[in-house]
């Protein structure tokens, strides 16, 4: 059973949350569309502080 159809919604570690939270408001849908991208594409379920820099770092935040 592909539970890949059953949610898109990854889960985000506490450090993850909090960092997105440091992004400002005016940017953070964006931003957070592109953390759950990266970690789609890294095959990743669950969203990390690591990934939430590196989009950071591409926003020039």
């Amino acid at each position: 059973m592909n539970e890949s159809n059953f949610t898109d919604a990854l889960q985000w570690t506490s450090e993850a949350k909090t960092k997105l939270k440091s992004i400002p408001f005016f940017v953070r849908s964006q931003a957070k569309a592109r953390i759950e991208q990266l970690a789609r594409q890294a095959e990743q379920e669950i969203v990390t502080a690591d990934l939430v820099e590196q989009a950071r770092l591409e926003f020039g935040q």
